[in-house]
C-alpha cells in the first residue's frame, strides 16, 4: 500500500505522462535511447518549459523503466539522460519583508501561520498538521513530528520557541477551537498557499510560498553565523551535507578561513 508520499509522487506522475507520452508511448521501454531523452529536452524547452520540470519528468520516466526491469518486464532498464537539476532557488525574504507579509495578512491563522513556519522553519504540512498537545509552553518546545504518525515524512525536529512566537501562540491558544494550531472557525486548514498567496501580493512579494518561509529561516540563521550542523538539526535534515550545500554560502565566515590563506 502507498504512502502519503508515494500518492503524491503518483499524482505528478499523472501529470508528466502527458508530457512523455507524445514521444514514448509508442516506444519498447529498453528502446529508448539517449537521443529521444535529447529530443523531449529539447521540444519542451522550446514550449517554454524549465529543466527543473524536464529532470522530473524523464526523472519518472527513469523509475518506470527501472521498476519494468526489477519485474522482468524488460531485460535492462535504458540510461535515461536528464538536463541538470537547477540550484535551489535563491529566493528569500528579508526580516523586514517577513514583518510586512505578515501585516499584511487578512486573516488571524494565516498571520500565525507564517510566524509558526518563519520561527519554526518547518515545512508547511508539518506546521498545518501541529497540534496544541506538542507544543510544551513549560519547556519552550514545538515538537513537529507526531509520535502517533508511523508514516514516513522527511525529517521533522523538536525546536524551541522563541518569545515572539510563544507570545503569539499564547494568545492564539486563548481562541482555539480545535486540537490544530492552525486552525479556521474551529476546522482544520490543510493549506494556507492562497491566503499566503494573497498576503504576499499585499506587501508586495508575489513570489512568496510556505517553503520560502523555511528557506527563509535557514538563510537568517547561516547569516547570523550558526553551524551548519545546528541549522540541520534544527530544519530537521537527516545529513548536513545537504544543509551545506543550499545554505553555507550565505554564512559570513564562509571559506574565509581558505582565503586568508591567500595573503602574501
Amino acid at each position: 500500500m502507498l504512502d502519503k508520499d508515494g500518492l503524491a509522487v503518483l499524482s505528478t506522475m499523472k501529470h508528466t505522462w502527458k508530457a512523455l507520452a507524445p514521444r514514448f508511448a509508442n516506444l519498447e521501454g529498453s528502446a529508448v535511447s539517449v537521443a529521444d531523452c535529447r529530443a523531449h529536452t529539447e521540444e519542451r524547452r522550446k514550449a517554454g518549459i524549465k529543466d527543473g520540470t524536464i529532470h522530473t519528468e524523464l526523472g519518472h520516466l527513469r523509475m518506470v523503466l527501472k521498476w519494468a526491469e526489477n519485474n522482468s518486464l524488460i531485460n535492462k532498464a535504458p540510461h535515461i539522460e536528464r538536463p541538470a537539476k537547477p540550484d535551489p532557488k535563491e529566493y528569500h525574504i528579508t526580516r523586514i519583508e517577513a514583518a510586512r507579509l505578515r501585516e499584511s495578512a487578512n486573516s488571524p491563522h494565516i498571520a500565525l501561520a507564517i510566524r509558526l513556519l518563519i520561527a519554526t522553519g518547518a515545512r508547511s504540512t508539518a506546521a498545518m498538521e501541529l497540534t496544541w498537545d506538542r507544543v510544551d509552553f513549560e519547556r519552550g518546545i514545538i515538537n513537529l513530528r507526531n509520535p502517533f504518525d508511523r508514516t514516513r515524512r522527511k525529517g521533522r525536529a523538536a525546536v524551541p520557541m522563541n518569545d515572539q512566537l510563544r507570545a503569539d501562540l499564547l494568545d492564539a491558544k486563548k481562541g482555539a477551537m480545535s486540537p490544530f494550531v492552525i486552525e479556521w472557525a474551529g476546522n482544520r486548514v490543510k493549506s494556507i498557499k492562497k491566503g499566503l498567496k494573497a498576503a504576499g501580493k499585499a506587501a508586495g512579494l508575489p513570489e512568496v510560498s510556505p517553503h520560502v518561509l523555511r528557506h527563509s529561516a535557514a538563510v537568517w540563521m547561516a547569516e547570523d553565523g550558526h553551524s551548519m550542523s545546528e541549522i540541520a538539526q534544527f530544519l530537521g535534515h537527516s545529513n548536513t551535507k545537504v544543509t551545506e550545500k543550499v545554505y553555507a554560502r550565505f554564512s559570513p565566515n564562509y571559506l574565509r578561513n581558505l582565503a586568508s590563506s591567500l595573503t602574501f
